[in-house]
């Protein structure tokens, strides 16, 4: 199967983001682009734990309920959420209702709010583990990295739930820190501009 497919504008875009409208968007807008904003890095580090076993369509419908549920995200406020807050998200229809990856995000706020205090920002964190690829080669497939099991492992040492290599992976692409656009999607091109302009953290 092609890794790459041209749409009705004309554009070529990587083959998975065909399925649906929400996918397109997505991958027009925000995957593989470089992200050094806490708030949008703690988003996105707890939307790919509770994607873990389900759809990432399934995410995106349902993100500006989890927004909405989780204080947009800012960890500090969500790190405040009491066992009362659990079961009224745990009632939430609007997101996923599941109780561990419930306990998980707040757990993870706490532990946001510990990296704070080591290294001033959560970017500067993350960015560590950027793995060193030759950006002018598409990767291919691929689910985990050397890098994304060493977050993993270092961010589990740390407290966090719900933070796999496979997931962490993910979490590495959604943020920009790899650019695994397929070789010929017009995107590709842009996330590579955009990573090139990046000023690390």
């Amino acid at each position: 199967m092609s890794e790459i497919y041209t749409a009705e504008d004309g554009k070529v875009r990587c083959a998975w983001c065909q399925a649906t409208p929400q996918y397109v968007a997505y991958h027009e807008n925000e995957w593989g682009y470089p992200v050094t904003d806490d708030q949008r890095l703690f988003e996105k580090i707890c939307l790919e734990g509770f994607q873990s076993g389900l759809s990432w369509l399934t995410i995106l419908v349902k993100r500006d309920n989890f927004r909405a549920a989780f204080a947009n995200f800012d960890f500090n406020l969500v790190a405040k959420f009491t066992d009362d807050d659990v079961e009224r998200l745990v009632l939430n229809a609007g997101i996923v209702r599941h109780r561990g990856k419930i306990t998980a995000t707040i757990n993870n706020a706490k532990r946001a709010q510990q990296m704070m205090a080591e290294f001033d920002s959560l970017a500067h964190y993350f960015w560590q583990f950027e793995p060193k690829r030759d950006e002018t080669i598409a990767p291919g497939f691929m689910a985990t990295c050397e890098e994304s099991v060493a977050l993993s492992k270092d961010l589990k040492k740390r407290g966090w739930k719900f933070v796999g290599p496979t997931t962490m992976y993910a979490f590495m692409q959604a943020m920009g820190m790899v650019n695994d656009h397929a070789d010929g999607c017009a995107l590709r091109v842009k996330a590579m501009q955009l990573r090139a302009e990046l000023v690390r953290p």
